[in-house]
């Protein structure tokens, strides 16, 4: 990790290395859709210990370069469309604008160390841009607090405040406003991902076209209290009871086969099972750790290879990784 001195440019070839989590939504409800195109959204997110890595290397010169390796890694895109890029130039303006150094940021190369599904509604995309805010902060010595980096990261979508916050959170407006929540108990969890990823617009429209999907303007439900107590009392089974995510029937009719893979976990013996995000990865909550193991091999004989994956939470946010 590179030594931070405020108003310094880093030495050239400087890196520093950072990691975000996956996210699952516990409870994802939402509202109708509004006039800017957004839905307002009441979900409680739950970190896990799945991780996205970026590292980001000083460049003497040239524009700012990306290279992404791991799983999937040829479909990210690797234009300005994507979020680590667009972190980078985020950054540039807020030191710009607030003058927080005595030097402009260089170029950077930014590696991205994929390890969460693409379009698999685990926040992978957001995963990345925590860690690239982190990462660069540290690098390019901005010194920005943890509010600021909050504030920046609402600007570049709804997921990636929460990507730097980590645990449990309840997510109100687009899912940005965030309030956290304690948990008491590790949950163990075995998520089916999928080799096609979903798109979340295309789930959004299939939402807002779908029989009893609420009017324009239309506030969410509630959160269910026993969701919220089962988080405090650690209790798996009362959190599976109340999994609950508006988005599944629209997943479920894009992607027939999701509701089947869904039905196999819970014949298998799952607390919970739920679509995570806009999906297509199915979470499905175990009672412990020895269960999740269990069912994680149950469910691997009936799916194809490395497509059952397992994973913890609540995981902590993005954060410096230490170099040794």
């Amino acid at each position: 990790m590179t030594e931070a001195t405020p108003g310094a440019r880093p030495r050239p070839g400087a890196e520093v290395t950072a990691a975000a989590p996956a996210k699952i939504n516990l409870t994802l409800r939402v509202g109708g859709r509004r006039a800017d195109g957004f839905h307002p959204l009441n979900t409680l997110f739950h970190a896990v210990d799945l991780d996205e890595q970026i590292v980001v290397r000083d460049l003497t010169d040239g524009p700012d370069q990306l290279e992404v390796v791991g799983p999937q890694s040829d479909v990210v895109p690797l234009d300005g469309s994507n979020l680590v890029l667009r972190a980078a130039q985020l950054l540039r303006q807020e030191a710009a604008s607030a003058a927080v150094r005595a030097l402009p940021p260089g170029p950077v190369h930014c590696l991205i160390r994929k390890a969460i599904p693409v379009a698999g509604g685990l926040a992978g995309g957001s995963a990345d841009a925590a860690a690239a805010l982190i990462a660069l902060n540290q690098l390019w010595s901005l010194g920005l607090d943890h509010g600021r980096l909050v504030h920046l990261a609402g600007q570049l979508g709804s997921d990636v405040p929460f990507a730097l916050l980590g645990a449990n959170a309840v997510g109100t407006g687009r899912g940005e406003e965030l309030t956290a929540v304690t948990a008491n108990r590790p949950l163990h969890w075995v998520l089916l991902t999928s080799p096609v990823g979903l798109s979340t617009p295309a789930v959004f429209q299939q939402f807002d076209s779908q029989p009893g999907s609420p009017p324009p303007d239309a506030s969410p439900p509630r959160i269910s209290p026993a969701l919220l107590a089962g988080l405090r009392s650690g209790d798996p089974w009362l959190i599976g009871a109340n999994l609950v995510n508006d988005l599944e029937a629209a997943a479920f009719a894009l992607r027939p086969d999701l509701a089947r893979t869904a039905a196999a976990a819970r014949a298998a013996g799952a607390c919970g099972v739920i679509v995570s995000g806009s999906g297509p990865t199915i979470a499905c909550l175990a009672p412990d750790q020895a269960g999740a193991d269990a069912l994680a091999a149950k469910l691997a004989a009936g799916s194809a290879p490395g497509l059952v994956r397992r994973a913890t939470g609540p995981a902590p946010g993005a954060r410096l990784c230490p170099v040794y």
